[in-house]
């Protein structure tokens, strides 16, 4: 492997602590180098090593850094990464990328003017889920995909106290937080939809954001998907439903990586990316003798640390990233 790339973090909230040090950390082919911390100097509790910038324009004159995550709140993602871009730095966005499209299509044209690399932080294609959902519908066994339900449910009726989620800022709200993942695995299993019907609403009490959203989305080969996100869900429903015309796969959303990153457990421990025990999907299709079979699916290995591995070769070796930025138009577009 080549030098490692050296890289930094603009916060070190949640996002920080659970999505990226970690794999900057572990991962060859990254040097976790610094942090951007204007108040509380966490990180270096947790990398001791770790050198921590109390600006970002002090942070961006560090010649060394190669990589800024911009990890800051979403309506912060325009800003940050442009003027990481103007320091010739190639950046890491959180989803979602920018409020707009014509955002991120300003960002990639200064890309290209600076020689760097955009790249957008989709983790959850990677999920165990929806990579066991991909492999079914290739091994053809479901038939032609009629129709695919995705959600994201989440029970938390009481307003959070993070200003960037809950305050009719842009880019707020469950849509942009949520529906930006949905949207993703939909574009990455089928592409560019032709057509897309949305909505989203607000419905816990004194809420000044969207807490459901709804879309959906006509794709090519008429497959149709439905996406729905809530805040609102006591009981969450199955997170992936395929119908196809042979057959029918039921998941449960249930990716173990972002728990067991919470809990502290290691990269490096050999249950990481594993699903629980009983979770496994149920597959159900008629064979050539149109005779009903019942399987149950067990998940793979859940892998985020897939995403730098492919950041490190889209950087050092001008390799393709899974993550094409046209998807993230599109997404963008929908989003809106």
């Amino acid at each position: 492997m080549e030098k490692p790339i050296v890289s930094a973090m603009l916060a070190y909230g949640m996002s920080g602590k659970v999505f990226h040090a970690p794999f900057l950390e572990t991962n060859k082919g990254f040097d976790l180098y610094a942090v951007l911390e204007r108040n509380e100097k966490k990180a270096v509790k947790d990398y001791p090593n770790i050198k921590s910038y109390d600006s970002i324009s002090d942070l961006l004159a560090d010649e060394k850094i190669e990589l800024v995550v911009v990890n800051t709140p979403n309506d912060t993602h325009f800003d940050y990464a442009k003027l990481a871009l103007e320091a010739n730095k190639h950046v890491l966005i959180e989803k979602p990328a920018t409020t707009t499209a014509e955002e991120f299509q300003e960002l990639l044209a200064l890309a290209k003017k600076v020689n760097q690399k955009v790249h957008v932080y989709h983790n959850r294609r990677w999920s165990s889920d929806i990579m066991a959902a991909k492999q079914i519908i290739k091994s053809g066994k479901l038939g032609a995909v009629v129709e695919m339900h995705l959600r994201f449910d989440r029970y938390r009726p009481a307003i959070g106290v993070k200003y960037f989620k809950e305050t009719p800022i842009p880019s707020s709200g469950i849509w942009y937080d949520l529906g930006s993942h949905l949207i993703d695995q939909a574009i990455s299993i089928f592409g560019t939809p032709i057509s897309h019907f949305g909505i989203k609403n607000s419905y816990r009490e004194n809420s000044q954001v969207d807490d459901f959203g709804f879309m959906h989305l006509l794709f090519p080969n008429k497959v149709n998907v439905f996406i729905t996100t809530s805040l609102l869900i006591s009981d969450p429903q199955p997170g992936i439903i395929i119908h196809g015309t042979r057959g029918s796969f039921v998941k449960e959303f249930c990716d173990e990586q972002e728990n067991q990153l919470i809990n502290g457990m290691s990269l490096l421990h050999p249950e990481f990316g594993l699903e629980k025990p009983n979770k496994e999907g149920k597959l159900t299709y008629y064979n050539e003798n149109v005779q009903q079979v019942v399987e149950s699916i067990p998940s793979v290995k859940g892998n985020f640390n897939a995403l730098f591995d492919e950041i490190y070769q889209s950087i050092r070796n001008n390799k393709e990233f899974s993550v094409d930025n046209q998807d993230i138009i599109t997404q963008l577009k929908l989003l809106v």
